[in-house]
């Protein structure tokens, strides 16, 4: 069935001539930045419909005010997390329920596909829910229509835009549409230059939400006194939770680098990116912007398989040590010794840097089809 065959099945859509349709991709920010090519082929297929999406509040930034995009919802996902115990997030969620049950979608697209994701489309009271027939935690249960991905479809992105050829909206290359503004570019600006950072610079993102992701801070020291010893200027970014671990970072090189972790705003961050000349990034969602916004980046891989979560771009180069134990896809190393990481040598991120050695570039669609934002 065509997308517009899906819009016309809702009778409300049909009597509007404008369907309304809800994006569920909630968090966290690389896997929105992977929702982002959806949003860009759905406006294509329906330029007139009422496009929203839901989201947590900690990534709403990245969509507020976005162009393409009619009404952001937001809620408090980690509030929600505490049903049982929070006195006031049971209102919360009957609050929640309520808005879209009002909004009226005509179709639900689930890109999280998880119980809870799986759940708020239910609750909408569309007729049409869409999403993964792998869905984890039985979420399939709740769509109408359970889109099933071949096995070789294994990058997030095309998994994302494979749902999106499924309901007939137009996927000719993965497009990443951020929408920075000039005065985000500009803010950004003000920052480098009050942390005395002028062009051109190299970006380093030395967090991690998962300790197994963080390739060893003495690593990183070596790398920015490597680059800053060639005439290099680096700058250390992050969320406000490594804002510590920049700093001993900082700290321990023989030129403290510039530290804005922690010190931008998500939107601010991603022009930050932008501007670099080049970014040094483990898996993370930062490394994500900076893919969806075509940066010349370097990725460094370890528990996580690039062919899954990657960076998705013809200008980024993934650098692995390989492992028999990789991917593990676990928090912490259980085997103790984070050879995956511990072991991935300095040489190799700038033999990477400069086009050389065993770094690949880790998209299929990349090379044709890629669009950064």
């Amino acid at each position: 069935m065509t997308a517009q065959g899906i819009a016309a099945s809702a009778p409300d859509a049909q009597a509007r001539g404008r369907p309304r349709i809800l994006i569920i991709k909630p968090s966290s920010l690389g896997d929105i930045v992977h929702g982002l090519p959806v949003l860009a082929s759905l406006r294509e297929a329906h330029p007139r419909a009422h496009v929203a999406w839901l989201v947590a509040r900690a990534f709403a930034p990245l969509l507020e005010n976005h162009p393409l995009l009619d009404e952001v919802i937001v809620f408090d996902r980690k509030r929600l997390g505490r049903l049982w115990i929070h006195p006031g997030a049971m209102a919360d969620l009957l609050r929640l329920v309520s808005r879209l049950r009002r909004a009226r979608f005509d179709i639900v697209v689930d890109l999280q596909g998880l119980v809870r994701s799986a759940f708020f489309g239910w609750a909408c009271g569309a007729p049409q829910r869409v999403g993964f027939a792998a869905a984890r935690e039985l979420a399939w249960l709740f769509y109408t229509r359970r889109v099933a991905c071949p096995a070789q479809i294994e990058h997030a992105v095309e998994r994302n835009l494979h749902v999106a050829r499924a309901l007939g909206w137009p996927v000719a290359r993965a497009r990443f549409p951020l929408a920075i503004t000039e005065a985000e570019r500009r803010a950004a600006q003000r920052s480098l230059a009050d942390a005395g950072v002028g062009a051109p610079y190299v970006a380093l993102l030395p967090g991690a939400r998962w300790l197994s992701k963080r390739w060893p801070p003495a690593r990183f020291v070596e790398l920015i006194d490597r680059i800053q010893s060639s005439g290099g200027s680096c700058v250390l970014l992050g969320a406000p939770d490594e804002r510590p671990l920049a700093a001993q970072i900082a700290a321990a090189c023989r030129t403290p680098p510039a530290n804005l972790a922690g010190r931008t705003t998500l939107r601010e961050l991603a022009a930050v990116l932008e501007g670099a000349e080049r970014v040094i990034s483990q898996d993370s969602g930062p490394m994500h912007l900076a893919a969806a916004l075509g940066r010349p980046l370097v990725a460094l891989f370890g528990p996580t398989s690039p062919r899954r979560t990657g960076p998705y771009s013809g200008s980024a180069r993934v650098v692995t040590h390989v492992v028999p134990c990789a991917p593990c896809y676990r928090r912490r190393c259980p085997l103790r010794h984070h050879d995956c990481l511990e072991k991935l040598a300095v040489q190799q991120v700038i033999d990477a840097m400069d086009g050389q050695g065993e770094g690949v570039a880790m998209t299929r669609m990349g090379a044709a089809g890629f669009e950064p934002a």
